[in-house]
């Protein structure tokens, strides 16, 4: 299986206190990878030193054998990775379609270029951009909302916009963090079974998830991480069952 991403050796500080420990991994293409830590194990700090908001102090990270290592969030994102966040950082005072929008690649007023650009080709741009939007809120279910206000619909439909507005990047490698976290269970199968389908798509997926029903699921393999550090990777269920993973987490509470 190819690999499409890199950290290696990668540590971070945050006032003395180290976040990442000499962390390393590879993420396979068209795999989706869990990682399950009690809070404060440096998955969320791994999830955003990949994404470029924020710096290493040791190590690297590598996209498709480019360095990642001095590239702003931007660039990063560019080169096809997007990330989710927990707490959504959705634009609430704009509608749901609107917020898929945002998301799209060579948007119309997105470069110099095309402030020249003939109007009938913007236009065109735009239309194409609502489509694909359209069509993303039709498979995640959400096309009767398009029109009212992310403020406006439910916590679990906004976690599933989450996920419409990454989709809408066109990323080939998608760091989700937590995107079942707080939801019915009815809405937790519908984004699972979406992110289940994106490795038929050309995708691979990183997920931060505390619900481990829902890493058993769908994930191909599992990494453990504790104080910074990965403690042991594999197959779901060989992973649940590490005596490691049942100590520091599920016999204690931290998850």
């Amino acid at each position: 299986m190819t690999v499409i991403a890199e950290c290696h050796g990668l540590n971070k500080y945050f006032d003395g206190v180290i976040a990442l420990d000499q962390f390393s991994c590879c993420m396979h293409s068209g795999q989706i990878l869990g990682i399950l830590g009690p809070n404060g194990a440096g998955k969320t700090t791994l999830f955003n030193v990949i994404a470029g908001f924020i710096a290493p102090d040791a190590g690297r990270v590598s996209f498709k054998g480019k360095d990642l290592s001095k590239l702003r969030p931007h660039r990063i994102a560019n080169l096809g990775i997007a990330k989710t966040f927990q707490n959504l950082r959705l634009v609430r005072r704009i509608s749901v379609l609107e917020n898929v929008l945002l998301h799209f690649k060579d948007q119309a007023g997105e470069r110099l270029f095309n402030i020249f650009c003939h109007h009938g080709v913007c236009a065109r741009r735009e239309h194409e951009n609502r489509e694909k939007a359209m069509a993303l809120l039709e498979i995640a279910g959400l096309a009767k909302e398009s029109n009212n206000l992310a403020d406006n619909v439910s916590y679990g439909q906004q976690k599933l916009l989450s996920l419409v507005c990454c989709l809408a990047s066109d990323a080939e490698l998608l760091l989700l963090d937590e995107p079942v976290a707080g939801i019915a269970p009815e809405m937790m199968r519908k984004i699972l079974a979406i992110i289940r389908n994106l490795p038929g798509e050309g995708k691979s997926v990183v997920m931060i998830e505390h619900n481990i029903g829902a890493l058993k699921e769908i994930c191909d393999n599992l990494i453990f991480m504790d104080s910074g550090k990965k403690v042991c990777e594999g197959a779901p269920l060989e992973i649940l069952e590490d005596s490691r993973v049942l100590e520091a987490c599920i016999g204690t509470n931290r998850l």
